[in-house]
């Protein structure tokens, strides 16, 4: 059973992009990458050598980060709002 059904990602997305269709907004974007990165976090707790999942995790790090950086330049409270509501440090 997948970890991310389609009505899991449809509340992300409600909560974090204004509704369900607004899959491209940087702000529902961050917050599904952090989904996946805190259960692949989980994953890799229980399977230590799974070096392929940890490149994938490092992968998506990279990316939040990328996007979270450009957020940073083009609207910072928007920005911290976001890692606020996240709970990402910084």
């Amino acid at each position: 059973m997948p970890y991310l059904t389609k009505e899991k990602k449809a509340a992300i997305f409600a909560e974090f992009g204004g509704k369900a269709e607004n899959t491209g907004s940087i702000e529902a974007q961050v917050a599904l990458l952090t989904e996946r990165i805190l259960h692949l976090t989980q994953h890799l707790k229980a399977n230590k050598k799974d070096f392929s999942t940890q490149r994938g995790l490092m992968a998506m790090v990279g990316r939040r980060k990328r996007l979270l950086s450009y957020m940073q330049k083009h609207n910072l409270n928007g920005y911290r709002a976001l890692i606020e509501k996240l709970g990402l440090r910084k």
